[in-house]
């Protein structure tokens, strides 16, 4: 559900820029509050983690569209809400940037979609009243309905910013009545593959979904998870689904297209300058460079599944890098501040 730019207006970009900063901000200061140092590595790995499998698009049964886990609320149970925002950010800007999947001037209202609806708003209103201290059939449910309806939002997001953009290729009711229940489908899938996660995690180490407080180390946590990111994002990754996703094929049911053609005022061109220059591996390929001329259908496949690959240890690396950085950054501040 990475909205393109071609979505969004530069006053729309602008102001969702401008709400996630500050919510990166506050996020930040209320981390450095909370002296729990054991977030360091949680946050780095989880961050490769989330990366790596969102880069592995599901089939949605009988709809010819695709879905891939979000990961925010996974990231909210397991890190709590405020880290869970700054490493979904981390994700979704390395994305961008070096990927470029998901627009540069669209990446505020993909912050807030992708990332404060779940940590803000799924997280602690739906999930943890579900959950709370209860077994294992409750975990399951409240991770259910939270991803259900935090994504219902998200895509509901997503239609009312297009909407405001001013994007009239993409009437709002028909817009609407697509997002939703492709959405739903997608959620669905997403709720119990959440369900599942955390249910391993608090199985091996209860501690870390809160469920006993901090009692021990999470080293073996910490690489368990990081030895799953490898295989998703340098092996699973490759077999993902071609199809279009939910948001891209709800665009393609109404104009015949997956994408929107761009805009061409100064802001938009702009921020397409800036992806053109910083994206390693654009849409987790290997630029062309054989000047046109067409290879072999078997050297195709095998470049297009090494690009794949190789952006999943990459991209899984640098975010685990970046969240490594933030969670070591507001751990010195704090230190200076004492």
């Amino acid at each position: 559900m990475h909205m393109a730019d071609a979505l969004i207006s530069p006053s729309v970009g602008g102001a969702f820029w401008a709400a996630s900063a500050s919510t990166i901000a506050y996020c930040g200061k209320k981390l450095k509050e909370a002296h729990d140092d054991r977030l360091v590595p949680l946050m780095g790995v989880l961050g490769a983690f989330i990366f790596t499998a969102q880069m592995v698009n599901f089939s949605v049964p009988g709809t010819g569209s695709s879905g891939h886990l979000g990961g925010g609320l996974i990231l909210a149970i397991l890190l709590g809400p405020y880290a869970a925002f700054l490493v979904i950010a981390s994700v979704l800007t390395v994305q961008c940037l070096f990927f470029a999947d998901g627009g540069l001037l669209a990446l505020g209202c993909n912050l807030i979609n992708m990332g404060f609806i779940p940590a803000f708003i799924a997280y602690p209103l739906i999930y943890r009243p579900i959950a709370g201290g209860g077994g294992q059939s409750r975990q399951w449910i409240g991770a259910l309905l939270a991803a259900v309806i935090g994504l219902q939002m998200g895509a509901l997001g997503v239609v009312f910013e297009t909407k405001a953009s001013g994007v009239s290729a993409l009437p709002f009711q028909t817009f609407l009545l697509l997002m939703q229940p492709i959405h739903l489908a997608i959620g669905i899938i997403e709720g119990l593959a959440t369900a599942v996660i955390v249910g391993f995690v608090s199985s091996v180490r209860p501690e870390v979904v809160g469920q006993s407080g901090y009692r021990s180390s999470v080293k073996s946590v910490c690489l368990g998870i990081l030895a799953a990111a490898i295989l998703v994002g340098g092996i699973l990754s490759c077999f993902a689904s071609k199809r279009p996703d939910g948001l891209e094929w709800a665009i393609a049911k109404i104009t015949g297209h997956t994408e929107l053609q761009g805009n061409q005022d100064q802001a938009h061109r702009s921020a397409s300058r800036v992806q053109e220059r910083t994206a390693l591996l654009p849409d987790y390929q290997f630029r062309p460079s054989n000047g046109g001329l067409q290879a072999k259908p078997d050297s195709a496949v095998d470049l297009s599944r090494s690009g794949t690959s190789i952006s999943g240890i990459l991209g899984g690396t640098i975010t685990l890098a970046i969240c490594v950085l933030i969670a070591f950054g507001l751990k010195l501040r704090r230190s200076g501040c004492e």
